[in-house]
């Protein structure tokens, strides 16, 4: 058993390495497992192994031309479809870990879209006031339209609970405009977005980091939604116009929007978003490693194409470079 594994992440328990060991094990690989802090350690070992399960751009950058396979704990991996020379192997292959954020970011986007219908950034005023007012009129999932801008994974983990929790109508966004999934009452391709925003309650994006997406949300397509919608973002900072949307948020010409994701990150503490009125703002924690079935699911994932792998079978969760997805 000469075939090695280097593995260097930071959230994996006993029974992830026991279930990647047991894995390895029956494919034919030996596995070394290395903490963040052990980098340059990972580095040295990089030279002997034909996979890399992690998330390092630098560390995928000291792998040599040997390396056959990067996974990819993350589930968008923009930074590594870039053509600067990052992959030593032009052919290594690239799979990412997309399908085990859904439950954690849908559960994010439950919660900040919430906040905004139900004024949560006017009452956190009122307390920080020591005031009493409790007559803000409310609104609800309920009944709502809700565009989702990306309608992948993620998007449509939403869009199922949305759905359970009444919402009317949901519309779905993607670059193909075909439907997959039952839950969206229409699909579209982008290329239809400005026709679907002026009839939105709720747009929430859900968009890859690719360059078809950068400001698809310009100022123009913000001033669409109507004065009562809400924008929520998990997707990637740069598909959307900040300014633009601090503009229509500070002039009442949207009711509120929350953004996980922004640019740049971390946000410097003297930027103007912190400052925006009616924005729930957090620090990229949506899809975070804190959850503990995405880490399970990351795992299962990442095993379940260490055996297509060995096999010579497809694998699941092959990301297209030249696409971004």
């Amino acid at each position: 058993m000469n075939r090695k594994i280097c593995v260097c992440l930071e959230f994996l328990t006993e029974a992830h390495c026991a279930k990647i060991q047991e894995t390895a094990k029956k494919c034919g690989f030996s596995v070394h497992f290395f903490s963040p802090e052990q980098a340059e350690a990972a580095k040295a070992f990089l030279p002997e192994c034909e996979v890399l399960y992690g998330h390092s751009i630098e560390l995928l950058r000291a792998a040599p031309v040997t390396l056959k396979w990067y996974c990819c704990s993350w589930a968008g991996v923009d930074p590594y479809c870039k053509n600067d020379g990052t992959f030593a192997n032009p052919d290594c292959l690239l799979t990412n870990s997309a399908g085990a954020y859904g439950v954690t970011i849908a559960e994010h986007l439950i919660m900040v879209t919430l906040m905004l219908l139900r004024r949560m950034p006017e009452y956190e005023q009122v307390v920080l006031n020591h005031d009493w007012s409790n007559q803000l009129p409310v609104r609800s999932i309920r009944g709502s339209s809700i565009t989702v801008l990306g309608a992948g994974n993620l998007g449509t983990t939403f869009a199922e609970r949305a759905k359970a929790m009444g919402a009317a109508h949901i519309i779905g966004i993607s670059h193909s405009g075909k439907a997959r999934e039952a839950v969206y009452d229409e699909m579209y391709s982008t290329s239809r977005l400005d026709e679907i925003l002026p009839r939105t309650q709720i747009l929430v994006m859900a968009l890859p980091g690719t360059p078809d997406t950068i400001h698809m949300m310009t100022k123009e397509r913000i001033a669409l939604l109507p004065h009562d919608a809400i924008l929520v973002n998990v997707g990637r900072g740069t598909a959307l116009d900040q300014d633009a949307l601090m503009d229509a948020l500070n002039a009442g010409r949207l009711a509120g929007a929350a953004l996980d994701v922004m640019v740049p990150e971390p946000l410097p503490k003297d930027h103007p978003l912190w400052n925006t009125k009616n924005l729930v703002l957090t620090p990229h924690v949506a899809g975070n490693m804190t959850l503990g079935y995405t880490c399970d699911l990351n795992v299962a994932m990442f095993c379940e194409d260490l055996e297509n792998y060995a096999a010579g079978r497809p694998m699941r969760h092959l990301v297209n470079r030249t696409r971004g997805y």
